[in-house]
């Protein structure tokens, strides 16, 4: 059963940065949110098993599978790499996914996170593609496929070694279109040129594409005074052929809102569009920014409890309005409950999960000399 572009809904919710209160999900919120998201006409659903500290999954059973009909949404989950050590995990994680769900069957099945080195290796290793289309022929997925964060190069090797995959979910937007790390130009073209299916994440890179320098978000104004910073980002995203859902991590109703308008009645990017955005993305480039996504891959296993995408926010946030006190009084509250920067012992945990690659030991030392208080 192949994959038809025309019926799947454009604007996906990812679960993986839900509203919280009280450090737990909020669930009312969720539930709004999804009933809102529903009553606009979509029903893509993403979230995976390390989401939230696993509690993603659970979530969405609560507001969409107990409170939707099975046929009227779609459910997206992964495999992750780094929880399988023997061939039995994979059904041990997979039957998990299903009971925390409230589901029997997941309509897209991704391996998360396939990248150069450890996690395709694991892949590889518990012949995880060949137990992803059992599981198809079983019934219990209808789409099987990968998330992906490695070189163009890999990819090609995995597209010819494993040409049963149906979809690719990879990071894109107009900034790390030609990231020489993240290289997302060159995969969507990959993909692109194979007619396969793609699941765009990070269209607005985290957030960083929807809260940017005033006089960057100007430049949009001035060309499309009612769109958001974050609706250029969406549109280029949803302007490339090819692409079956983008999915956006909305974490609050003012976010989903506009994202709904930016996808109700959808304009795709004119060349004058194009143009307004290749200016923005030449003097975003110039402002050294982390790139860091927010994803928090690197929180679960940090031994010191250190927030490190809150800490690269107060970073970027200095970086990028020249004003000292908002970073630092940010990083004040934020680490009179989680650690330090200067509290990183250099274990590297969080370099091993980063799908951006960040050299997260070497930026904690940056953030520390720039943000703790030297001591007397």
């Amino acid at each position: 059963m192949s994959i038809d572009l025309n019926v799947m809904p454009k604007l996906g919710f990812g679960l993986m940065r839900l509203p919280q209160k009280e450090e737990k999900i909020d669930m009312e919120r969720v539930c709004n949110m999804v009933d809102t998201y529903m009553k606009a006409g979509f029903n893509y659903f993403d979230t995976a098993y390390v989401y939230h500290g696993g509690e993603s999954e659970s979530a969405a059973r609560e507001a969409v599978v107990k409170r939707y009909p099975r046929d009227s949404f779609y459910l997206a989950t992964k495999l992750p790499a780094w929880n399988i050590k023997s061939n039995d995990d994979r059904d041990r994680i997979f039957n998990e996914q299903l009971e925390r769900a409230g589901v029997e069957y997941f309509d897209f099945y991704l391996l998360h996170s396939l990248e150069d080195g450890y996690n395709y290796d694991t892949y590889e290793k518990f012949d995880c593609f060949s137990w992803g289309m059992q599981k198809k022929s079983e019934g219990k997925i209808k789409h099987f496929g990968f998330s992906y964060h490695g070189s163009p190069e890999l990819l090609e090797k995995v597209l010819d070694k494993h040409p049963e995959v149906e979809f690719v979910q990879i990071q894109l937007n107009y900034v790390d279109w030609s990231n020489p790390i993240i290289r997302s130009g060159e995969l969507y073209e990959i993909l692109h040129s194979r007619n396969i299916p793609i699941i765009i994440m990070e269209p607005v890179k985290g957030g960083t594409l929807a809260g940017m320098k005033p006089e960057l978000e100007a430049k949009y104004k001035e060309a499309r005074p009612d769109h958001s910073a974050a609706s250029w980002a969406l549109r280029f995203a949803a302007s490339l052929p090819g692409v079956m859902t983008i999915l956006s991590g909305m974490s609050d109703e003012e976010q989903m809102s506009d994202n709904i308008g930016t996808f109700t009645n959808f304009e795709p990017l004119t060349e004058k569009d194009r143009a307004v955005i290749d200016e923005v993305t030449k003097l975003m480039l110039d402002i050294p920014q982390i790139g860091c996504t927010s994803c928090r891959y690197c929180c679960d296993g940090c031994p010191s409890k250190i927030s490190i995408p809150d800490i690269f926010k107060a970073v970027n946030t200095i970086r990028t309005y020249n004003e000292a006190w908002r970073g630092k009084s940010f990083y004040g509250n934020l680490t009179s409950r989680s650690g330090k920067a200067s509290d990183c012992v250099e274990c590297g945990q969080c370099e091993s999960v980063c799908p951006q690659h960040l050299p997260v030991i070497k930026l904690m030392k940056e953030a520390s000399e720039l943000l703790d208080e030297p001591q007397k």
